[in-house]
């Protein structure tokens, strides 16, 4: 008699079915989804601290802050930086602004936009610089937990081209909170 070596149907299936209950938890317990909107959050969060440095280096040497600016191009509030640079004084987000910064770090979701914004009552001591954070909910360092505006945003202020998205993180200037 002689014996066969090797896995049976019955075995083989059983072993994928295994495979497959394994997979499907460990894809429900990393989701991915979730771990992109995370890094998007960790980005923009780095991005906003490195925006500020630059900010800061710009008080130093001019004495106040950039302007912003209020309703630029198509009528879009777009709260940009003005700088002091007469050939290029509006500061596109996702362009050089020597020597503060080598970019000016823009959103990494286009339909999004970072919001910079000087306070009138400031006298151009003082900003805020904010965010649409995708799980602003759930993110501790969320102005709300709602997920909704901080709240010194102006009313018609918005982190996203179509309005649609809320400025729920913010950082400011030393003397004012977001």
């Amino acid at each position: 008699m002689r014996t066969k070596k090797g896995f049976t149907l019955i075995e083989l299936i059983v072993v994928i079915g295994i495979l497959a209950v394994l997979a499907s938890a460990l894809i429900a317990i990393f989701n991915p989804f979730t771990q992109f909107q995370k890094a998007n959050d960790a980005k923009r969060k780095s991005d906003l601290s490195q925006i500020q440095k630059s900010l800061e280096v710009y008080y130093q040497d001019n004495g106040r802050y950039p302007s912003n600016t209020a309703n630029y191009g198509s009528g879009i509030a777009d709260y940009q930086i003005i700088s002091q640079d007469a050939n290029d004084p509006v500061k596109e987000w996702g362009t050089s602004w020597q020597p503060y910064i080598n970019i000016l770090p823009k959103d990494p979701n286009s339909a999004k936009r970072y919001v910079y914004y000087v306070s009138p009552a400031s006298n151009g001591q003082g900003y805020y610089l904010y965010a649409s954070l995708d799980r602003a909910g759930k993110d501790p360092q969320a102005c709300n937990t709602s997920g909704t505006d901080c709240v010194n945003v102006p009313a018609p202020m918005s982190c996203g081209y179509n309005n649609d998205y809320n400025c729920n993180y913010g950082i400011s200037s030393p003397n004012l909170s977001p």
